[in-house]
């Protein structure tokens, strides 16, 4: 799991980084917004842990720029306001969790873990489809009552994304942006040969293309 850390405060940042790597994450540590849409400009995260109050951009800004361009990368504040106003705010701009200044580890390790869990990330457990299909994503393995089909890494990837944002209809660009480094980004007759194989295995009224908009999940 790879880990972005917004953090300008040396010492806090010295203390999160290293307690992030000794659970094993990997972790990229800037200490102001601009260095931290630069690095997303240049390599996907599994997840940010943003405080807000950091030089030249602040870590809100730096999601709702984000956001802007369906990049939905899990996103966690650090802050230090107490005011319930901030909340609101930071989670109408496209925040997923909020973690207020003093912490202990053990909270943000909590929270780093519903992260997973609500975004599949690193999940090697069974990730169920319905009550007759389920993955298993480490394995790129999709099994139903009958039979199990072997997939390609990005179908995994693919069908993970669009199984967990069963809501909402998903563009070819958001998946695009959330699943394919800048350097390998492929085309839109690439997406639809992957979506035409993954409605081969799951079914064709599972995966709906809505015109002129993208992708939605049943």
């Amino acid at each position: 799991m790879k880990i972005l850390l917004l953090e300008d405060d040396y010492i806090l940042a010295d203390i999160l980084y290293h307690h992030l790597k000794d659970n094993s994450y990997e972790v990229l540590h800037v200490d102001d917004g601009e260095s931290a849409l630069d690095a997303m400009a240049s390599s996907k995260f599994d997840l940010l842990i943003l405080d807000i109050n950091v030089p030249k951009v602040s870590g809100l800004e730096v999601v709702k720029s984000i956001r802007e361009y369906n990049d939905t990368t899990p996103a966690i504040m650090i802050t230090a306001y107490q005011e319930t106003k901030y909340l609101k705010n930071g989670f109408e701009n496209g925040c997923d969790d909020y973690i207020k200044k003093p912490f202990d580890l053990e909270e943000l390790d909590l929270r780093i873990n519903n992260i997973k869990k609500r975004f599949s990330i690193e999940n090697d457990d069974k990730i169920t489809i319905d009550d007759t299909t389920y993955m298993i994503p480490s394995k790129n393995l999709l099994k139903t009552k009958n039979a199990e089909f072997q997939l390609a890494k990005k179908e995994t990837e693919i069908l993970l994304y669009l199984s967990s944002r069963k809501k909402r209809v998903i563009s070819s660009d958001e998946l695009i942006q959330n699943l394919w480094e800048f350097e390998e980004m492929p085309t839109d007759a690439t997406i639809r040969v992957y979506i035409r194989n993954l409605r081969n295995i799951v079914g064709k009224d599972r995966i709906k293309t809505i015109r002129g908009s993208g992708y939605f999940f049943e």
